[in-house]
């Protein structure tokens, strides 16, 4: 009988334990904040793009901003944004992930990590005006470096095809806050390849580079994948850098998308929230390729 009772008093305390408190809401209050800045600045831009796509300047319902997208100049600005985004996002992870390498597996002193986790939280950060100008006053026609490079080692950059206002110089603009965002993104996954996993692969006759490719890589390759979508949609969605760095030379999407929504000649807000889903829909597939060789790397893990 006292068995019986010690079992229904438990199940009491459980039912009581399990019923919502009157106090549970205010668990909630904490991320209320999230909550609406969701709602203003992702929810409610996103519909209101979308919407905004499929109106004219008179408000009607219409089809054309999307026929736009199939322009030649537009799908120019698509690939020449893609190709920057790209080339940043590859050759910025290789940098990232070799420095991320130096200071965590290959030991570094500490205080080579210290300042280098320091200059990539700012660098990560460092874009814009800001960023264009700091690169047109090192490396512009009459930079410092570009200087100095010419006057004491008479080695004259644009007489050598060097060009801060192209493709290229574009591109080693982005790359400033491109490799240290891969930092920050790839110490932690570096911190987390326990020691235990070398040792046993060298008492087990593997070499470094058999370790790295059999057992690191595979281990690393999801966080590397994910890494390198973030850096490919970090310069994609740029605008400012370019803006202030070119004056609107290179035909980025985000320009071109910049100048339909506010410009006083190609002045075409719908044309320009379609522009807007289109990157919407680029960084959809580039998350879809992610996903499935993520999937594709998830088989190589050990079990």
């Amino acid at each position: 009988m006292s068995k019986n009772n010690s079992f229904l008093t438990d199940q009491k305390r459980d039912a009581r334990k399990a019923r919502p408190s009157s106090n549970s809401w205010r668990k909630w209050i904490g991320v209320v904040p999230f909550f609406i800045f969701a709602l203003l600045f992702i929810l409610l831009p996103s519909v209101n793009i979308l919407a905004g796509a499929f109106r004219t300047n008179a408000g009607r319902f219409t089809l054309a901003n999307f026929a736009g997208l199939f322009e030649p100049s537009i799908l120019s600005a698509y690939w020449v944004t893609i190709k920057i985004s790209l080339t940043t996002a590859l050759v910025g992870g290789l940098l990232g992930f070799l420095m991320a390498y130096s200071v965590t597996v290959g030991k570094l002193p500490k205080a080579v990590r210290n300042m280098l986790m320091t200059f990539s939280g700012v660098a990560s950060n460092f874009a814009g005006v800001p960023l264009a100008f700091a690169f047109i006053a090192t490396l512009g026609r009459t930079g410092l470096i570009t200087l100095i490079l010419k006057n004491v080692l008479k080695l004259n950059l644009y007489a050598l095809g060097f060009n801060l206002y192209s493709f290229w110089g574009l591109s080693l603009t982005y790359l400033f806050f491109q490799f240290p965002l891969m930092v920050l993104i790839i110490t932690p996954a570096l911190d987390g390849l326990k020691k235990e996993w070398s040792e046993a692969a060298e008492n087990l006759g593997a070499t470094r580079s058999l370790y790295w490719r059999k057992v690191a890589l595979p281990i690393l390759t999801p966080s590397i994948l994910g890494a390198i979508i973030l850096l490919f949609g970090n310069s994609f969605g740029a605008y400012a850098t370019a803006y202030s760095l070119t004056g609107g030379f290179i035909n980025l999407i985000t320009i071109v998308v910049g100048s339909q929504i506010k410009g006083d000649i190609l002045y075409n807000p719908g044309l320009g929230y379609a522009l807007a889903v289109g990157m919407v829909i680029v960084m959809a597939v580039m998350m879809a390729i992610y996903y499935y060789l993520r999937r594709k790397s998830e088989r190589w893990l050990p079990r």
